[in-house]
């Protein structure tokens, strides 16, 4: 999808090997910014639209630990927090370490 912005900047998406999991709606503003975060990094992500789901928001909600707003993002099924929580956590020059973390073996 975005192999050739890689190219351009010289990322390797190959090392980012962490699995990443983000519930969301599809107008959320807050949604398409961590998603665009994500991509901007080359990051592969599962994207569960709960968009009027209520049994998805529910696992949300029991996975983030009663968090109910979106987006909830999990990285290697650790639970991350939102979307200032993933730009808290660029801004810190941790997000490309979790990103570059295999995800644990089952």
């Amino acid at each position: 999808m975005i192999d050739w912005l890689n190219q351009w900047l010289g990322r390797d998406p190959s090392r980012l090997q962490a699995q990443v999991e983000i519930y969301s709606w599809q107008t959320c503003p807050y949604c398409i910014r961590a998603k665009l975060l994500l991509m901007w990094k080359g990051v592969e992500f599962v994207d569960y639209k709960i968009d009027g789901d209520g049994a998805a928001r529910s696992q949300m909600a029991d996975r983030s630990g009663g968090r109910r707003t979106v987006p909830q993002i999990f990285i290697n099924q650790v639970h991350v927090g939102g979307c200032d929580d993933l730009y808290g956590l660029d801004a810190q020059g941790q997000l490309d370490g979790l990103l570059a973390a295999a995800p644990p073996s089952p």
